[in-house]
């Protein structure tokens, strides 16, 4: 071999070393996924990261509440945690969220209206909303520059019976409140200057008689709205008229498996896949999840099986990709994931894990 050869050989060579080098460079790192749940009982949230490649959970912390935490609430930034203590004195407190590791850093708490059982921000993250189960009530709170939660300049709004849910539209512009005892969800004007609300026309829309609604979900293209009937066991259909911030009723469906002989039904949480094409509601009597398949054209929903999951299931949460769900048991202390099926929605078991007492709320993010 001649030396211009060997020196064009050795010019490759470098060449593909620094190609592939700089590949390397410029691949991005997967984001971590992270997995928070609340623990009534044990006054903790257990810090779980999810391995997006096999659906696995790996531990990375434990944090305690110092009170019974149940309802969680993330910035829209994903910079604080909001969570909800039950046990007196009512409170809410401001968790910093570790971009690099997902751990959790009390900053603050400070009272609420009341006992709350639902915990929203709106989409500027400025404003902190509340619901109240045995209040009878909502509640906006404010949020400084710093994302921590205020108790000063609250607006309380008594509702029916039962407040469950809150939450704004996609369009910050309305908020919806489930009244599980006065089978209505309240419609409100949201002035996001200053986190007031106001009756909107109609002020409600109601279900069926005795159903509860509970929990709701907007589908990822904003067209329809999807509801938990606690006490008759269905889940409702609303077409969304986002113009004028209101729900009107298409459908309903039962949320119990086929041959259900419990005493009662108790439909809880309710999810969609963030491509829109399924639906999964929590049965706790049956303890079971419920699967549906949306309709793209009419958003209608088809049942697709109930899958058993852990004992009392009242929380889960789907991760932002839509590949798993993470169910989380009352009555079982456990947690077990799930891989969705993308082109049946079926639910396939992966894991299970012993977590904190009563564990009751799930949330998930990836971080950057």
């Amino acid at each position: 071999m001649n030396i211009g050869t060997s020196t064009t050989l050795l010019r490759n060579t470098l060449a593909l070393a620094t190609l592939s080098a700089c590949a390397i460079l410029s691949t991005p790192a997967l984001a971590k996924t992270i997995v928070y749940v609340s623990n009534a009982d044990s006054q903790e949230i257990d810090i779980l990261e999810l391995n997006p490649k096999d659906g696995n959970l790996s531990w990375i912390d434990k944090v305690k509440t110092g009170g019974n935490v149940m309802p969680l609430a993330l910035s829209p930034d994903h910079h604080r945690l909001y969570a909800s203590l039950r046990s007196q004195p009512y409170s809410v407190t401001t968790f910093a969220v570790d971009q690099q590791s997902g751990k959790l850093r009390a900053l603050s708490t400070v009272p609420l209206a009341d006992n709350m059982a639902n915990l929203a921000t709106d989409k500027t993250g400025r404003y902190l909303l509340a619901a109240s189960y045995t209040g009878h009530k909502i509640s906006v709170n404010p949020i400084d520059a710093l994302g921590i939660a205020q108790s000063e300049g609250v607006q309380v709004t008594p509702t029916g019976k039962n407040a469950h849910q809150i939450g704004v539209d996609p369009t910050n512009k309305f908020v919806f409140a489930s009244n599980l005892g006065s089978d209505v969800i309240l419609q409100f004007h949201f002035d996001a200057a200053t986190g007031s609300l106001t009756p909107n026309t109609p002020a409600a829309v109601s279900t069926a008689a005795g159903a509860g609604p509970r929990h709701f979900v907007f589908d990822p293209k904003h067209h329809y709205v999807y509801s938990t009937n606690e006490l008759n066991g269905t889940v409702n259909t609303y077409r969304y008229d986002g113009a004028r911030g209101t729900l009107q009723l298409q459908g309903t469906i039962t949320a119990v498996p086929a041959g259900f002989q419990g005493d009662a039904p108790a439909p809880a949480d309710i999810h969609i896949t963030p491509n829109g094409r399924f639906v999964y509601a929590s049965e706790r009597t049956s303890s079971t999840l419920a699967a549906y398949r949306v309709d793209a054209r009419t958003g209608a929903l088809s049942s697709i099986s109930s899958f058993a999951t852990e004992t009392q299931p009242r929380g889960f949460n789907i991760d932002p990709h839509g590949k798993y769900l993470i169910a989380v048991g009352q009555k079982s202390n456990g947690l077990t994931s799930y891989r969705i099926n993308q082109k049946t929605g079926a639910l396939t078991t992966l894991q299970h894990l012993e977590v904190g007492k009563n564990p009751n709320w799930v949330e998930i993010i990836n971080l950057p």
